[in-house]
């Protein structure tokens, strides 16, 4: 698992587009990409699930454990994982300064969507990933050559 660089959390932290889909059930078919609040909290990126953990994107992240996000005019492969505990009081407060004023605002700091809380975290080289155009074109290539 890597971890996101200070530009890429920056960006994402700072726009107010992230779209999450984790994989569907045959852990290859990208779900329904669904708007989503997420926070950044030192290294880190946070999403909750408003509806709590009735949520389908929840429920399919927590299943699936990976998936994509599309924020900031990145598209990136990501890894899903549950958080719990104290950290949960930093993400009510990263929410309440990023989002004051939002009516939904309570919703999300409070107690269905905190027990619907997912680290968000970069993937690199893993089976779910598709390879780039360069490692098709030179798979490809190498092949062509025997």
């Amino acid at each position: 698992m890597s971890t996101w660089s200070k530009d890429e959390l920056r960006k994402i932290s700072e726009a107010d587009d992230l779209h999450i889909s984790p994989f569907r059930e045959d852990g290859k078919t990208y779900g329904t990409p669904t708007w989503i609040w997420s926070v950044a909290i030192d290294d880190a990126l946070y999403v909750r699930a408003y509806s709590g953990q009735d949520s389908r994107w929840y429920q399919a992240a927590v299943r699936q454990r990976a998936g994509r996000i599309t924020a900031a005019g990145m598209t990136k492969e990501v890894a899903f994982e549950p958080v719990e505990g104290p950290i949960n009081d930093l993400i009510d407060d990263a929410y309440r300064l990023k989002y004051h004023g939002s009516p939904y605002l309570d919703a999300m700091i409070g107690a269905p969507a905190r027990l619907a809380t997912i680290k968000v975290m970069p993937r690199e080289n893993c089976a779910h990933s598709r390879p780039s155009w360069e490692t098709q074109l030179l798979t490809a290539n190498r092949f062509k050559r025997r």
